[in-house]
């Protein structure tokens, strides 16, 4: 009969390769969810851009009104 202790010891090789494994997808997983946080910043500051000069639009309109400029 095999001993528990060796029986442990045969699996080990395998079980550390499977580790290996995960952590090798969970660093893949980590860089593309950096790129994807990146990705969603730069895009909420265009919208914020976009807002920006919406309102400087605005407000140029108010003022060439005011001036009698508007066509």
């Amino acid at each position: 009969m095999v001993e528990p202790d060796t029986l442990v010891l045969e699996q080990l090789p395998a079980i550390r390769g499977e580790l290996g494994k995960v952590a090798d997808e969970m660093q893949t997983m980590r860089v593309e969810m950096t790129a994807m946080r990146q990705h969603m910043a730069g895009m909420m500051t265009q919208e914020h851009d976009h807002v920006d000069i919406a309102g400087i639009k605005g407000r140029l309109e108010r003022i060439e009104k005011r001036l009698e400029l508007a066509d």
